[in-house]
C-alpha cells in the first residue's frame, strides 16, 4: 500500500521487543547476533535483558552501527514480594556499570546454589557433576536450565519439562531456594542505574492493589505484552497500567528459538511504547535525588 504521495510502506507500523536473552546468561544467541537476529526481524529496537547479567550489553551495542538497530540496555532480576517471586526488568540502564557490582554478588549465589543442587541430585542417586552444569551454562550466568541441560545430556531425564517435573521445579526433590533480592531493593538498583523497574510476565495475578503497592515501591512500567499473557489479560494490564500512571512495556522473552509463540518481535510491541517509556527516563532523570 501507497501513501497520498506514492511513497511505498511510508506508514508502515515499526515494532520493538523489549525482552530477550542471550549467551551472557541463558539464551542460546551470542549478543551480536542477537542484533543481527532483530534486524533481520525488521524491528527498530531491542532490549538486552540477560537474567542478572549485563555483560552482553557493549557487544550488543558494538553491533549497533552496522545493523541500525537501536539497542536498550537492560537485565532481568528475581526478587520476592510478599512471599512470591516475580521477575523485574531493568530498562535503559545508562549506566550498567553501577549494577555490575551487585550482579557479580548475584552470580556467585547462582553458583553456589547451582553446587548445593549438584550435591542433592548426588545423594539422591544421579551422578551429575558441577563441571558438566558449568559447561552447560558456559560464559553465562548458571541456572536450573543449565542443571536440566547437563541432566538431559546424561541420560538421566528426557528433556527440560522431564528435568524440571523430576527434580528441578517447585517442590520437586532437588529444587533449592536461591538468594533472592526484595522489589524495592531490585527497583533500587535499577534505578540506581538509571534505568526503569518493569514488572516482568505478571500475568492475571497481578491485582490492581499488587500494581499500586510496587509503584510506591519505585514500579515504572508493567510488561504488558508477553507470550505467556491471553488476550484479555494484555488488555486488562494495559488499562491498569495506565490508570495508575504506569507505562507499558512488551516483549517476546527470546531465547533464540527460530520460531513459536516466543519467536523474536512476535508480541508486536509498538514503538509509540518505547517513547513513553524514554520520556519516562527523562522525567526520572529531572526528579531531585
Amino acid at each position: 500500500m501507497s501513501d497520498a504521495g506514492g511513497n511505498p510502506g511510508a506508514h508502515r507500523e515499526r515494532f520493538v521487543d523489549l525482552h530477550m536473552h542471550s549467551t551472557a546468561s541463558d539464551g542460546s544467541v551470542a549478543p551480536a547476533d542477537v542484533v543481527a537476529a532483530a534486524h533481520q526481524a525488521g524491528l527498530s529496537a531491542i532490549a538486552l535483558t540477560d537474567h542478572d547479567r549485563v555483560d552482553g550489553i557493549i557487544e550488543a551495542q558494538a553491533a549497533v552501527q552496522a545493523l541500525g538497530v537501536r539497542v536498550v540496555a537492560g537485565v532481568e532480576l528475581s526478587a520476592v514480594d510478599d512471599g512470591s517471586e516475580i521477575h523485574v526488568l531493568g530498562l535503559h540502564l545508562t549506566h550498567p556499570e553501577h549494577i555490575a557490582a551487585a550482579l557479580e554478588e548475584l552470580k556467585e549465589a547462582r553458583r553456589d546454589r547451582a553446587k548445593i543442587t549438584v550435591e542433592k541430585l548426588n545423594s539422591l542417586g544421579i551422578p551429575v557433576t558441577l563441571e558438566a552444569v558449568f559447561a552447560a551454562a558456559g560464559d553465562g550466568a548458571v541456572g536450573r536450565p543449565h542443571i536440566a541441560k547437563a541432566l538431559v545430556a546424561g541420560g538421566w531425564a528426557r528433556d527440560f519439562r522431564d528435568a524440571f517435573d523430576k527434580w528441578l521445579g517447585n517442590g520437586r526433590p532437588a529444587c533449592i531456594e536461591k538468594r533472592t533480592v526484595t522489589f524495592e531493593e531490585a527497583a533500587r538498583l535499577i534505578h540506581d542505574a538509571g534505568g526503569l523497574a518493569v514488572y516482568a510476565h505478571p500475568g492475571g495475578g497481578a491485582s490492581r492493589a499488587d500494581l499500586a503497592a510496587l509503584a510506591a515501591l519505585g514500579l515504572d512500567s508493567v510488561e504488558v505484552r508477553h507470550p505467556s499473557h491471553t488476550v484479555d489479560e494484555v488488555i486488562r494490564l494495559a488499562a491498569l497500567t495506565d490508570e495508575l500512571g504506569l507505562v507499558p512495556s512488551g516483549g517476546s522473552d527470546w531465547h533464540g528459538a527460530a520460531e513459536g509463540y516466543r519467536a523474536l518481535g512476535s508480541m508486536k510491541v509498538s514503538i509509540d511504547w518505547l517513547t513513553r517509556q524514554d520520556e519516562r527516563v527523562r522525567q526520572r532523570a529531572e526528579q531531585p535525588a
